[in-house]
């Protein structure tokens, strides 16, 4: 949605009295004045930022050590928690870690190259001999075989030492193979181990809960346990007081907070028990505030980082806040009658009353009407917004000249809710018409007032 605001022209619009056929006119004098465009956008105030603490795992409130409402500084501790299931996972964490740290799987380890050395000592001193003994056989024939059956002996026997000696190779390197893999899986072990420590140290360093950020602290409430028995609580408080006794008898007195039960409440009460992820609190900053508008898609293209604005919020009417651009979303949101609109930001400064008293500060939720300031045009050629017609592609205004009403095409730039910037086709001095202009036709004998004031 686009809203405008201006100037008023220097001239001054007149009633025309005419004749009989004539049609009256109202003009104004062309002129300079200052005209802003402004586009209009729902908004809502918003902190600088918020964080959200939730419990990091099952535990009881031990220690609130921060009131409601109260200015916190980033780092401070604001609750401590009591989490015996948290200190169990982290001594058992440490256990499994120095099981994993001692754990050493020897690989057994047999030499057998000694004994394949003894083996090739004897049958070398065993070849010798037979060469030995074969030489003393006078005949030559019967020696040559003798010579010849230890040649094959011998080789036949270092193709089988050399077999022997290749397998005791393969033995080493299968062991220093399944030595590798089972460092790998100690390895592996003492990580996940060392991995599990660090985590249930972080659970156990966590329930000492600390501020994020700078801010003001909003408390939050524990869960409801023991059963669902706040919940019968509840059903029984809400009995007439006539029947109460008779239902927390019939409910054997948890109804009426016996035992274990527990019920919520606004804040954060020591012992409450409260549930892994359940809220806790809230820091707000608050000491800047921003603004997030929703500016229409056929108006975002004008807005950019740097665009001055002024706000009105709901809650302090007739206060301004003025407000600068901070950045524009690329991506779009659609609401749900299917507009398409875009998140703009702004930071929001210190705003005034109408009597020009500082205005209080909003608190973020608050709703807003941001507008947003995207084009000002000063000492320019402005006309009323009424005097300026569509005619197709076009922008036209009509000039009264002797008595006729002259179309003249004008190319108009920033557009005010009361006054429109002529960029060219018209010059001040000029008289426009100013109502009903779209049903003139060029070159139409119109009547204005005799008493015409510029």
């Amino acid at each position: 949605m686009k809203r405008t605001a201006a100037l008023l022209l220097t001239g001054l619009l007149v009633s025309g009295c005419s004749g009989d056929d004539d049609p009256r006119v109202e003009t104004a004098e062309v002129g300079r004045a200052t005209v802003a465009e402004v586009v209009e956008a729902p908004g809502s105030v918003g902190a600088r930022a918020t964080a959200a603490l939730t419990a990091p795992a099952d535990a009881t409130v031990a220690e609130v050590l921060v009131e409601d409402g109260a200015a916190v500084a980033a780092g401070a501790v604001l609750v401590r928690l009591s989490s015996p299931s948290a200190q169990e996972r982290l001594d058992a964490a440490r256990s499994a870690l120095a099981r994993a740290e001692d754990a050493v799987v020897p690989v057994p380890r047999a030499d057998l190259r000694p004994l394949q050395d003894s083996l090739d000592a004897a049958a070398a001193a065993s070849f010798a001999a037979g060469r030995s003994a074969a030489a003393l056989v006078t005949d030559p024939h019967a020696r040559a075989r003798a010579v010849q059956q230890v040649d094959d002996a011998e080789r036949s026997y270092a193709t089988s030492s050399a077999a022997a000696r290749a397998s005791l190779d393969q033995v080493d390197a299968s062991a220093d193979g399944l030595e590798a893999a089972l460092a790998a899986v100690t390895d592996s072990q003492r990580a996940s181990a060392s991995a599990a420590v660090v985590a249930a140290q972080a659970t156990v360093d966590a329930l000492a809960v600390t501020a994020p950020i700078a801010g003001v602290v909003t408390l939050g409430a524990g869960e409801a346990s023991a059963g669902g028995s706040g919940e019968l609580a509840g059903l029984v408080d809400s009995l007439p007081e006539a029947v109460r006794g008779s239902a927390e008898q019939a409910l054997g007195g948890a109804a009426a907070g016996g035992g274990a039960a527990t019920t919520t409440s606004p804040g954060l009460a020591v012992g409450t028990p409260v549930r892994s992820g359940s809220p806790l609190l809230t820091v707000t900053d608050v000491s800047a505030l921003t603004v997030t508008a929703e500016v229409d898609e056929t108006d975002v293209l004008l807005v950019k980082a740097g665009t001055p604005a002024l706000v009105e919020v709901d809650a302090v009417p007739g206060a301004e806040y003025p407000a600068t651009v901070t950045a524009v979303d690329l991506a779009p949101t659609t609401s749900a009658g299917g507009g398409v609109t875009y998140g703009v930001r702004l930071a929001l400064r210190g705003g005034r009353t109408a009597d020009d008293a500082p205005a209080p500060a909003p608190r973020p939720g608050m709703s807003a009407v941001v507008d947003l300031q995207v084009r000002t045009a000063e000492d320019a050629v402005a006309v009323p917004s009424a005097s300026v017609v569509r005619d197709g592609s076009a922008d036209a205004v009509f000039v009264v000249e002797a008595g006729r009403a002259v179309r003249r095409e004008v190319r108009v730039g920033a557009q005010g809710e009361e006054l429109v910037q002529v960029l060219a086709g018209l010059e001040p001095g000029a008289r426009v018409v100013v109502r009903d202009a779209d049903r003139l036709r060029d070159g139409q004998a119109v009547q204005t007032a005799a008493a015409d004031r510029t």
